[in-house]
């Protein structure tokens, strides 16, 4: 499921809205549309927002804040899975104001999820360029380097994360992954456990499973496990950890059990066949 940001506002346009009285505001055409599409979003009717936004634009076309309406038309015609044009929507944004945070941000987790990586890291690295305390863009770039094999520069974009978000979900998400992926899981441990509490999706439970196996702390790491497979029975990491577990602790029958399930659900036998290579 896509996690979207719609950047909506009514008053698009601060310059307007500061000289006019907001009940004049209200009662011009064109915040009278924009109220109903925000309207419509709320209701999850995307096909009427996205007509009113467009009646929107066209019924005042040099209105400054019809950039931030094509962003979040842009927005809107993703969560259709209407990409192309989505992109299309937010490229005509971006030309019209190159520096504007909101669009190149909508515009790089876009291209992201369409698998254009690089395009979509330049998105998130000129975020980054014109606010610096960007923690969303810092979170893309961060992780997309860590997963790219940039410890470096992830370090320094989860820093920033740290520092100025300690407690999102997002920081969480993101430390655990570099300290695990970097062989620091005493770091990563208190971030996974968060996670398993918070938002106890199978991979924070497997993640944390990890880092307490590769710390030989086998109790823990078996109370993880169980914990996890009594949510998610069908998880192949859950049962690769429980393999693991086992077969540090001789029950090696249990362990080819639980590696043959593992591979039955989707884990790479090679990875799972390493267990016993030893």
């Amino acid at each position: 499921m896509r996690r979207l940001i719609l950047f909506f506002s009514i008053f698009c346009s601060v310059a307007v809205a500061a000289q006019t009285p907001v009940d004049s505001l209200e009662a011009q055409p064109y915040y009278i549309l924009i109220g109903e599409a925000e309207e419509a979003l709320a209701d999850d009717r995307l096909s009427d927002a996205a007509a009113r936004l467009r009646e929107a634009m066209q019924v005042d076309p040099d209105n400054p804040g019809n950039v931030l309406l094509l962003s979040n038309l842009g927005v809107i015609y993703w969560r259709c899975d209407e990409d192309s044009l989505a992109l299309d929507v937010l490229n005509e944004a971006n030309r019209r104001a190159p520096s504007m945070v909101t669009v190149l941000l909508n515009r790089g987790r876009l291209l992201l999820d369409m698998g254009h990586n690089r395009e979509a890291y330049e998105d998130f690295n000129e975020v980054v360029a014109l606010d610096s305390a960007n923690c969303p863009a810092r979170y893309y770039r961060g992780t997309m380097s860590l997963y790219g094999g940039r410890l470096d520069m992830a370090e320094k974009d989860f820093d920033v994360l740290k520092k100025l978000k300690p407690k999102a979900l997002d920081t969480a998400v993101a430390l655990s992954a570099l300290y695990s992926l970097s062989g620091r899981d005493r770091e990563a441990v208190p971030y996974f456990e968060r996670l398993v509490e918070e938002d106890p999706a199978p991979e924070y439970f497997a993640g944390l499973a990890g880092c307490l196996l590769a710390l030989q702390d086998y109790t823990r790491a078996a109370e993880v496990i169980e914990g996890g497979l009594k949510r998610y029975s069908h998880d192949p990491e859950l049962y690769y950890y429980r393999a693991w577990l086992n077969r540090d602790r001789y029950r090696l029958d249990d362990a080819r059990s639980d590696a043959a399930k593992a591979v039955e659900y989707g884990a790479s036998k090679t990875k799972v066949d390493a267990l016993f290579a030893r």
